[in-house]
């Protein structure tokens, strides 16, 4: 997955400034992001704060990284039934 290049306090300030009645238009022109990430953005963190976000994206990270480490383990695991297998 691609690190995005806004930081949660950048989206958070994003996010407040649609709310404040700038358009999207407006905003994606202003920021360089599509309005569909905005969209994206506004359905995934509406209503948190910038320290609410930081958390968020901490977490998810390392959600990652413990998903890939399980599916390294696994793979690891099956071959090694698949080699004790053969030797019986």
């Amino acid at each position: 997955m691609r690190k995005s290049k806004f930081s949660p306090v950048q989206i958070a300030k994003i996010l407040k400034e649609f709310e404040t009645g700038k358009s999207v238009s407006d905003i994606a022109r202003e920021y360089g992001v599509s309005s569909a990430a905005f969209y994206k953005w506004r359905e995934r963190y509406a209503g948190m704060s910038s320290k609410e976000l930081k958390r968020l994206k901490i977490l998810e990270d390392e959600n990652r990284k413990l998903k890939q480490m399980y599916a390294t383990l696994a793979l690891d695991h099956q071959m090694a039934k698949e080699i004790i297998e053969k030797k019986f």
